[in-house]
């Protein structure tokens, strides 16, 4: 039976971070409601190969998008592709190089902020475009799309975490108090989208390290968090999900056959045959 999702992908959340400064994130945890595991990203830890990497389930040295500054459409199925050949509507509150991903580029402000285009990959999508664009109104921007447009699929992606990390790096209060203001504000909008019977998965494409950066090999730059929430999870602590196979599970939770992509085993309940 096919589900609705909702991906958050917050921006630069270190998996350590996640773990002890989302407070609400691990009271639902505790209730039984949501399940927390550790992931890996994929190299190199930055974000636009990332982003690809969590919506194609393609490895950055495969899809090419391999640093930040490969401004181009991308190449490979996507779940907001996959999705659309299934018939299914697709939204997206993101950064602005999600736009260009998967719609237009390069990223026109005036044209593509607001976009309500059918003939888009994304074809209902609000974004932005600077780091600092409040994490809360991000949140309104999802909201809205929920509400008005009634997606299948919607990826919502927060920066503020990844902002606060460029400008005072891992190890300070400014990038744990924002994870735990990020944390709050998802408070205000997740018992909604659990009661409505979304599943919702919240991850993130890479950490953060001390030098205020990301890109390598360092276990605080490539272990993040993957949270996960619904019926549609076995909720198993078995399970060891890879971010290559977050757009696979996805899929299938939509109910969507022959996608392609590796899904994780023991990560979907028993219902959906994995």
């Amino acid at each position: 039976m096919s589900k609705k999702v909702i991906l958050v992908v917050l921006d630069g959340l270190n998996y350590q971070v996640g773990e002890t400064c989302m407070g609400y994130l691990q009271a639902l945890k505790e209730q039984g409601i949501a399940t927390l595991y550790k992931m890996e990203c994929e190299l190199p830890s930055m974000s636009r190969p990332l982003y690809e990497a969590i919506l194609t389930g393609v490895a950055p040295t495969v899809s090419g998008i391999v640093h930040n500054h490969v401004t181009r459409n991308s190449n490979q199925q996507s779940i907001f592709s996959i999705a659309r050949n299934a018939g299914l509507t697709t939204a997206a509150a993101a950064y602005n190089w999600v736009s260009e991903l998967y719609n237009r580029t390069p990223y026109d402000a005036i044209r593509d902020r607001y976009t309500f285009d059918p003939e888009q990959m994304i074809p209902y999508g609000i974004f932005y475009h600077e780091d600092h664009y409040p994490d809360s109104h991000l949140f309104l921007d999802a909201e809205h799309l929920l509400r008005t447009y009634n997606p299948e699929f919607l990826l919502v992606h927060p920066m503020n975490i990844d902002d606060a990390g460029h400008r005072a790096g891992i190890d300070s209060g400014h990038y744990r108090n924002t994870a735990r203001r990020t944390d709050a504000a998802l408070s205000d909008h997740l018992p909604a989208w659990i009661k409505e019977g979304y599943q919702i998965l919240i991850t993130a494409d890479h950490g953060m390290n001390e030098d205020k950066s990301h890109g390598g090999t360092l276990p605080e730059e490539r272990e993040v968090p993957l949270f996960v929430i619904g019926d549609g999870f076995s909720h198993s602590r078995g399970a060891d999900p890879q971010q290559l196979e977050l757009c696979g599970v996805v899929c299938e939770l939509l109910g969507i056959n022959n996608h392609g992509k590796p899904v994780t085993e023991g990560l979907l309940s028993v219902e959906k045959g994995l």
